[in-house]
């Protein structure tokens, strides 16, 4: 594996993934982990993110002095060119011409690092200091307009950038990363979807041993590839439980377990839990709140299952890499709190069970990898994304049975004219939002103060960005015109044109 330590840069999710893209595991880790800590993850590599601060700065934050002893190979990108130079005694100061967006890079020096590659490059500059003298026993390998040392090395397979390879608007960024991991730290290009079920199957025997574990089943594709994997391991140790919290689209529950039934070997429980959900979520308004209950009653319901099967120590759930990343965790300790994840955050701390995440560190498109390994349906495979507080965040305000059933119509418009369009498989999500705003609207020589909906679709790759979908003009007519048309509660329409950043993809 190629170990990333994180110094807070918005880019440090992205050099794990391109990593992975390689087919080299890659996991990102905390810049202030100890040399002790980082060798346990037996890092073929290991790569230092960039972040906002400044080497020179007061409490700079730095990593372990270890990291820099040439027995495994570093990749400094940004700040983390500024922590190699700083600790082998260069010099950092701020430029007098700064950095921002697409720089011309003067490859100088191929060496392993550049091998292959053209001389001169189009990259992606986001920095306001440079190196101002490089440490004795290093040398230039590349130069840009603002930065006389762009990319510095030493033979000690020590290397830095100050440009950004992990992004897309540099040109050949990939193939220097593949440089770094394939040919100077010669890691095997060995992970794969069908090496992840390997392991996750091998790790979920070794967690669980002889126990019993029950599995919280929601529908979505990461609880399904979780159940799958935990059948494959643990077979009759296995229950899944499927609980209804009132919260979810119109006949979801109904097509959801007729299709558990015939994919998921071993005992199935359903649990009809609607009316206690939606009793808890009476009144509350803040966002937060509501994902605290929901994570909070789900554990409720566990608990209460679990007696009833006897001895269960374990619950597996569908956590993945972004949840964890934007609830933060020990994981991520460079990151900020975006909003708590019911799985993560909203889980209560005095858990009676031990966790079983076999997907915790996969992104959305690897998890669909991993499910089409395991031979699951495309249909399911494929399915949009669906938060696990279900509708309760796509209400904005109080949640109550009568909006519920609004949110429902509309989001069955949405999804129905979506599929009907042909571009359902090209949007990451699309979805319909239910507001507190109330408008004037005029029907029938009528006057009405009705609700107003929203309409949000977007493109991703793996949630942590997202781009606002260009629909055709024609679906969103449609769109607008059957909801208004069929649900009377509603007498007003909008298109959410906003990219994460600075939105996020649900509104709550």
């Amino acid at each position: 594996m190629i170990a990333v330590l994180d110094f807070g840069s918005q880019y440090s999710r992205l050099i794990t993934r391109r990593i992975r893209e390689l087919g080299v595991y890659s996991e990102l880790l905390p810049y202030s982990l100890s040399w002790e800590e980082i060798l346990e993850r037996a890092p073929k590599g290991i790569i230092l993110s960039g972040g906002p601060a400044s080497i020179y700065q007061a409490e700079a934050p730095r990593c372990a002095a270890e990291v820099f002893s040439g027995t495994i190979p570093v990749l400094g990108i940004c700040y983390g060119l500024q922590c190699v130079v700083d600790h082998f005694g260069g010099e950092i100061a701020p430029a007098s011409r700064r950095e921002y967006g697409v720089s011309t890079l003067e490859v100088v020096d191929a060496d392993e690092l550049f091998k292959r590659l053209p001389t001169e490059l189009r990259v992606l500059m986001s920095h306001g200091d440079h190196v101002t003298r490089l440490p004795d026993g290093f040398r230039s390998l590349a130069r840009s307009g603002g930065s006389p040392h762009a990319a510095v090395t030493n033979d000690k397979g020590i290397f830095g950038l100050q440009f950004h390879p992990e992004v897309r608007h540099t040109e050949q960024g990939q193939a220097i990363l593949k440089n770094f991991a394939l040919r100077i730290c010669g890691a095997a290009a060995d992970w794969t979807p069908s090496s992840v079920v390997d392991e996750a199957v091998e790790r979920i025997r070794s967690q669980v041993g002889d126990h019993r574990v029950i599995c919280a089943l929601s529908g979505g594709v990461d609880s399904t590839v979780v159940a799958t994997l935990l059948a494959r391991a643990i077979g009759e140790q296995l229950t899944c439980v499927f609980v209804d919290t009132g919260l979810l689209r119109s006949g979801e529950s109904h097509r959801l377990l007729q299709a558990f039934e015939s994919l998921i070997p071993g005992k199935l429980v359903h649990v009809d839990a609607s009316t206690r959900f939606l009793h808890r979520l009476e009144l509350v308004v803040d966002p937060e709140e509501k994902r605290r209950i929901v994570g909070d009653e789900f554990i409720s319901v566990f608990t209460e299952e679990a007696r009833k099967l006897g001895d269960v120590r374990f619950l597996a759930q569908g956590t993945l890499y972004p949840d964890v990343i934007e609830s933060t965790s020990h994981d991520t300790t460079a990151a900020d709190k975006i909003k708590t994840h019911h799985n993560v955050g909203g889980l209560p701390k005095d858990l009676k069970f031990e966790l079983v995440e076999p997907l915790r560190y996969l992104f959305k498109d690897e998890v669909r990898k991993v499910g089409r390994e395991l031979g699951l349906p495309r249909e399911l495979i494929d399915r949009q994304p669906f938060p696990g507080p279900g509708l309760a965040v796509r209400i904005i305000g109080e949640v109550t049975s009568d909006r519920l059933q609004v949110l429902r119509q509309v989001d069955a418009i949405v999804e129905e004219e979506i599929r009907a369009s042909d571009c359902y498989a090209d949007l990451w999500q699309a979805f319909a939002v239910l507001t507190p705003l109330q408008t004037v609207g005029v029907m029938g020589d009528g006057r009405t103060y009705s609700w107003t909906a929203a309409i949000r679709a977007v493109t991703s790759e793996d949630a942590m960005t997202a781009e606002w979908a260009r629909l055709p003009h024609e679906l969103l007519a449609r769109l607008s015109s059957r909801i208004v048309n069929e649900v009377p509660e509603i007498n007003r329409v909008v298109y959410d044109i906003t990219s994460k950043p600075p939105a996020t993809i649900e509104w709550e």
